[in-house]
């Protein structure tokens, strides 16, 4: 179920078992659930940013720690351009802002098919100026078990960020010999992940693919990014009460929390550019 309000998915299940940890539909959506993060994903430091010789100030929502965060586009109202029985559209133009005096046109496409769910976002920079762009999402993975604790996960990140207390990357290190190597399948158990991974192992079609499965029940849900997504943040929402292991976030990003400060992977639209990734949901 794809919603109006910014634009992301409530709901998705398969033959009766939920995939996604969603909320009801008459409930403001909680923690993020499924939500587009457009034109950044993440965090920004202090929500200033420099680009093109020019600083910036985006409004501060996140006032516990001082930063923007999630973008601009997750509480705008959205509108399906397109139905078909296996697909919608759903498109938002960001206009030119304090902070982020750019215009983009978004355009989003939810298709299923016998492969599972696959939702493509692309971005257009249909103002006169050149812009900075970063996409992600925030689904929350549930195989419907109480909580995440015995479910087996693989991550194909080669490397962790380190944050600090402002949940703000200010370094990296291999995942080998620490509580995030999940490179080989492994129970959750009582591991705490928010963090984003990066040096994505990739299969041969070049996506990047995080599994999650049930020992006891046998079914499992793949999320897969293709070769525009570089890092995937996990989550398993221990601070939130709503969530509390409950469900792991399984966030596609197309680059690293603070990216508008630090440069890193950050997307540089032209006038009339285009930029497009694909993340999937697959399960068995």
């Amino acid at each position: 179920m794809v919603v109006e309000v910014g634009g992301g998915i409530r709901t998705y299940s398969v033959d009766g078992h939920e995939l996604l940890d969603g909320y009801g539909i008459d409930v403001r959506c909680p923690s993020g659930r499924g939500q587009l993060l457009l034109p950044w994903p993440n965090r920004i430091q202090d929500g200033n940013y420099e680009f093109d010789g020019q600083r910036h100030q985006l409004p501060i929502t996140e006032p516990d720690l001082g930063n923007a965060i999630h973008g601009l586009s997750r509480w705008a109202a959205w509108r399906a351009t397109e139905r078909e029985p296996s697909l919608v559209a759903m498109e938002h133009t960001i206009h030119a802002q304090p902070g982020y005096p750019f215009t983009l046109a978004l355009r989003v496409e939810y298709e299923l098919s016998d492969e599972g769910l696959s939702v493509r976002t692309t971005a257009t920079n249909v103002g006169a100026d050149a812009c900075p762009y970063g996409a992600g999402a925030h689904p929350y993975l549930t195989l419907g078990t109480p909580t995440v604790d015995p479910l087996v996960l693989q991550v194909p990140g080669r490397r962790v960020l380190i944050r600090d207390e402002r949940d703000l990357p200010v370094g990296s290190e291999p995942v080998d010999g620490t509580e995030f190597d999940f490179r080989e399948a492994r129970p959750i158990g009582e591991t705490v992940l928010d963090n984003a991974f990066t040096d994505l192992e990739r299969d041969p079609d070049g996506h990047a693919r995080v599994t999650l499965r049930d020992p006891a029940g046998g079914r499992s849900v793949t999320l897969s990014v293709d070769e525009h997504y570089g890092y995937l943040m996990l989550f398993t929402g221990d601070p939130l009460p709503d969530v509390n292991r409950r469900a792991l976030a399984v966030e596609p990003m197309t680059c690293p929390p603070n990216a508008f400060r630090s440069g890193d992977a950050v997307i540089r639209l032209a006038p009339g550019d285009s930029a497009t990734g694909v993340w999937t949901i697959a399960t068995r």
